[in-house]
Order: structure tokens, then sequence, then C-alpha cells
């Protein structure tokens, strides 16, 4: 059951920001888009597809279960400062993920749809803003059960319980 600081994402919600954040970077001519794995990589789609840009990265960084941060974990990355390029992701919470995105590529420009206090300061640009102890649900982590969002285990969670 959802508790009183968990906000629920929908995909009308998260296509509609993902679009708002393209309008916002249309300032400059970029050379492709970087999209954190896993939640940066729909946003990061979006937003190419938006500003016509059809280099499309990875950078694939492991710090989140469905309902805890945990430790960081570089899984893809990616060569270069990233000069020219957006880095995407869906939440800059902690800033944790950000500030390790920064390092590896510190020339990019890092953009995320949502943002928390914590994570702010690491973000060039954010769509809204939510409380630090508000635990968001994405379209992907959750589904409709009798007129309610609720996490869904993704599949593989589920065969391994059975």
């Amino acid at each position: 059951m959802p508790q009183n600081n968990d906000h629920f994402i929908s995909w009308q919600q998260l296509h509609h920001d993902s679009r708002q954040l393209a309008a916002q970077l249309t300032h400059k001519s970029w050379r492709g888009v970087i999209g954190i794995a896993r939640g940066g990589l729909i946003p990061a789609t979006i937003v190419a597809r938006e500003l016509n840009i059809r280099l499309i990265d990875s950078l694939c960084i492991a710090s989140y279960d469905h309902d805890q941060q945990g430790e960081i974990t570089v899984l893809k990355s990616i060569d270069g400062d990233g000069e020219g390029f957006i880095i995407i992701d869906d939440l800059v919470d902690t800033g944790a993920t950000a500030e390790l995105a920064r390092k590896l590529l510190p020339k990019a420009y890092f953009v995320s749809l949502y943002a928390k206090p914590a994570g702010r300061p690491y973000t060039e640009l954010f769509i809204k803003e939510f409380s630090q102890d508000t635990w968001l649900y994405f379209p992907w982590d959750s589904a409709e059960e009798d007129g309610q969002y609720r996490y869904n285990p993704p599949l593989a969670e589920k065969i391994v319980a059975q």
C-alpha cells in the first residue's frame, strides 16, 4: 500500500516532463545524449527524439533497489570527457550517482527530470522538485491494481520467488 510520501509517475507525465526538458535544451547543438541506466534511458530517448539527435549512449551506474539506495557501482562507462553531450537521469536524489557521472564525464551537461534538495547542486537543469522524503515510483516500476498504483516487481524476481 502506498505511503503518504510515495509518488507514482505515469507514462503520460513522464513523457510530458521529458518533452519539457527537451524544450529547455534547444539552446545549443548537442553531439549526443547519454542516459544513465536504467532510469535515464527512457527520458534520454524522448529527449533525443525531440532534439533530433541520433547518437545515444548509456552510462550504467547501479545504486538503487526498488525501495532503497545502496552502494554505487559503475557497470559500463563511456570514453571521453563528455564534451557536447547531455547526460540524463530520471531523478537526482542524494546526488551520489550524478556526482560520479560528472567525475566520469566532466564536460557533459547533466540534467534530470526530477530532483530532490540534496541532489539539486549536481544538476544543471530539472523539471520538478520533490521533497527529500518522497519516494518516486516510475511507470516501469508500478502497475495499477484495483484503482491503486503499486510497486510491481520485475518478472525475473517473480520467477525466482515461485
